[in-house]
Formats: C-alpha cells, structure tokens, sequence
C-alpha cells in the first residue's frame, strides 16, 4: 500500500470534521488531524506529518548513495554527495566515477566531474533540453 501525502491526510480529517459535525459533534482541526493520523498507524499528528515529510524523490534515496541516470543525454554513475529539499523540488549533487562531455558537438567540450540538478518525484529534473528530454535522471544503481 502506497503512503498518503500531506495533503491528502489534512483533507481526511478536513472530512472528517466535516463529517462529525453533521452528526452533530464538534471536534477541533487539531482532534480531527490526531484522530486521522491514528488512522494512519501514527501515535499522534506531529509523527505522521514528520514521517511524511521525510518522504523524497526518488524516496530510496540517501546521501552516499551509488546513483546511475543521464546528464545532458550523457550515462553516468557516480554517488550523492548533497541532498536537500523537499520530494517535489529536491536538490542533488553527483559526484561522478568518470567526468562526461556535456557539450554534443566536436569543435570544443565541457568535462564534469560533478553534477547538479533538482529533482521531480519520479528521479526526473524539472528542466528539460530542447527536444524535451529532462536534463537529469537519477537511478539508485542495482546492489
């Protein structure tokens, strides 16, 4: 079973004390977000908010993880060195095992051997090239 987002638990107890008051009992938003979160296995709201606002993208993720994906149409591998933000805006730095050519074309080149991007939630930046292809991905590399 995949785990609710934030917004999808703070509109649960939103109904919920919707719900309750139509029968004619009154909760607080903050009764309604506790009893929600126990919903969810949480002992209380503020467990059930940090543990899903750790949630990142790609989740499996970790500072020092060994990482493999494409920069500027170019494979690499390398490990995560930086890591921060939030699942939807989450920023990365790559050292790589091998610096990449960057630059496609044969009159001059641009070799890298660390590499920056911010993430989607899927592994995949924001930022794409021309022809629509993101300009970063990121695979947690196999065991």
């Amino acid at each position: 079973m995949t785990q609710a987002s934030l917004d999808t638990v703070k509109m649960q107890a939103k109904a919920l004390r919707q719900a309750l008051q139509a029968q004619g009992m009154t909760v607080s938003h903050a009764q309604a977000l506790e009893l929600v979160a126990r919903q969810h296995g949480a002992r209380d709201w503020n467990t059930l908010h940090a543990r899903l606002s750790q949630r990142n993208a790609p989740p499996e993720l970790a500072l020092g993880d060994r990482v493999t994906g494409h920069y500027l149409g170019q494979a690499f591998s390398g490990k995560i060195v930086a890591l921060s933000g939030p699942a939807a805006h989450r920023r990365v730095e790559i050292a790589l095992d091998r610096p990449i050519d960057t630059v496609r074309f044969d009159s001059f080149s641009n070799w890298r051997s660390r590499i920056r991007g911010t993430l989607r939630e899927d592994g995949c930046s924001h930022s794409r090239t021309s022809d629509g292809t993101p300009h970063l991905t990121l695979e947690k590399a196999p065991s």
